[in-house]
């Protein structure tokens, strides 16, 4: 996994080509950061780039993951804009701090909401993801309190609104915190979680103060 610099960089490197430009000069004008020789020879050693003098150019794989940022930054950019109703001089640094940690089915929830934009609200071209493909038009993940869930099914803490701060720092404690995922074990007699090699039982108060990102069903 690379870190936000280097992807940075990437989505850099694929505004360039855009442009019909592979200089570092033109990749280093199209970068949101200033970054340094070791880092382009960062992302040459994860097979990310091919460097030749002064050019710099996609590896297969580098191509595919610079398309995933610079989709994520776009369908973003129409996001805050469009529907967050932001600013468009602050577009692009919202979009920016968003794209790196949009996960993939938020942002094929995201694109089917907005309808599968093609373009950015700069008019670049957003490339295609799998649910533009399949024409999507019904979101199927959702944010839900845990309590909601069945046994089998599973979700991505969103937010906590515990009913009380000693509740929300007991979740903490238990490493139940936004970003983590668990799968309802059982709902009766008691209402147990799995999640990180954990199994925890909840108070059903607590657990509807839970919402999570469903993102599967795991029993049948």
């Amino acid at each position: 996994m690379l870190n936000e610099r280097l992807e940075e960089i990437l989505e850099a490197i694929w505004v360039a080509r855009e442009k019909k430009q592979s200089s570092l000069a033109a990749i280093r004008e199209n970068c949101a950061i200033q970054f340094s020789g070791s880092e382009l020879k960062a992302l040459e050693r994860n097979k990310m780039v091919l460097l030749n003098g002064d050019e710099v150019h996609f590896t297969h794989e580098g191509e595919k993951l610079g398309k995933v940022i610079i989709r994520r930054h776009r369908l973003a950019e129409v996001l805050v804009t469009s529907i967050l109703k932001v600013k468009k001089h602050k577009m692009h640094e919202i979009a920016c701090e968003f794209e790196h940690s949009l996960q993939a089915e938020v942002e094929e929830s995201i694109c089917t909401l907005l309808g599968h934009p093609e373009v950015c609200p700069d008019g670049k071209s957003i490339p295609p993801g799998v649910c533009c493909k399949n024409n999507s038009t019904r979101v199927e993940n959702t944010v839900t309190s845990l309590i909601e869930l069945s046994p089998g099914e599973q979700g991505r803490i969103t937010y906590v609104k515990p009913g009380s701060h000693s509740n929300l720092h007991q979740l903490l404690s238990f490493g139940l915190s936004p970003g983590v995922t668990v799968t309802v074990h059982r709902t009766s007699p008691a209402f147990c979680v799995k999640f990180e090699n954990t199994e925890l039982a909840l108070d059903p108060e607590i657990a509807k103060n839970i919402f999570v990102w469903k993102t599967s069903c795991l029993l049948k």
